[in-house]
């Protein structure tokens, strides 16, 4: 049986996954699973992970969860170019230190501008001000963190050359920057450092990637987008009101 990818490219996590298997012509089959669809509260989807989350990785009778454990898996198989997970002890330990830090920093708060311009109005909510304006403070504070501690004056995040931290860095961020934000207004490095990524990347893959997010606010104002299915409703709801 060959690896098996269960994503939905509207999810950050997923799209890093998925640009990774990819650029390094890894062969998979791509599961396409909509969350908005509630193809996550399937029976079938919960025997693949019963944590009911994307992305999920199958590879035969294994079965794997969460991004950063997903893109190390691919990256020791496959055994990738060096510079995605380096071989160097302390290198390495850079790529786990931001992996950590983005867990608790960039996780959750980068989205947010997705949920509240979009998916909030479908599900007829209404997320208040104070809290849109919490989340910009904080995504402004995480985005100078990542300039100062994990950019510095270097062309990537761990060193000279792209790694699974920019990955999903860059994935995260392409968020807010899809629904309007300009994010990199008056911050060059970062700028410049998301221009790198992108070239490196490759237009073809970059366009092919990232459609489906880069079109999401049109189609909202639209009235394009499709609402979610009745199933996932509670967990929307859910989701919003642990906004900060």
């Amino acid at each position: 049986m060959g690896l098996e990818l269960y994503l939905d490219l509207l999810s950050q996590p997923c799209r890093a996954v998925y640009i990774f298997a990819k650029k390094n012509g890894i062969p998979f089959k791509l599961c396409t699973t909509e969350v908005l669809k509630g193809q996550l509260q399937t029976k079938e989807f919960s025997k693949i992970n019963m944590l009911r989350k994307i992305p999920v990785l199958k590879d035969g009778d294994f079965i794997l969860t969460e991004s950063s454990a997903i893109l190390i898996y691919l990256s020791s198989k496959y055994q990738t170019a060096d510079h995605w997970y380096p071989s160097d002890l302390q290198a390495r330990a850079r790529v786990h230190e931001y992996l950590g830090w983005h867990a608790d920093c960039i996780r959750g708060t980068f989205g947010v501008p997705l949920w509240t311009q979009v998916i909030a109005p479908l599900t007829g909510t209404h997320v208040p001000e104070e809290k849109v304006e919490r989340n910009k403070t904080a995504m402004d504070r995480a985005l100078q963190q990542l300039e100062d501690k994990f950019l510095g004056d270097k062309a990537f995040l761990i060193g000279q050359q792209m790694s699974l931290a920019d990955l999903m860095a860059f994935e995260e961020l392409m968020q807010p920057v899809a629904v309007g934000y300009d994010l990199f207004e008056g911050r060059p490095k970062l700028a410049a450092w998301c221009e790198r990524v992108e070239a490196f990347l490759g237009s073809d893959l970059f366009q092919e990637t990232h459609g489906p997010i880069l079109n999401i606010l049109e189609q909202a104002v639209n009235k394009k987008f499709p609402k979610p299915s009745p199933e996932v409703y509670p967990l929307i709801l859910l989701r919003i009101s642990r906004i900060p």
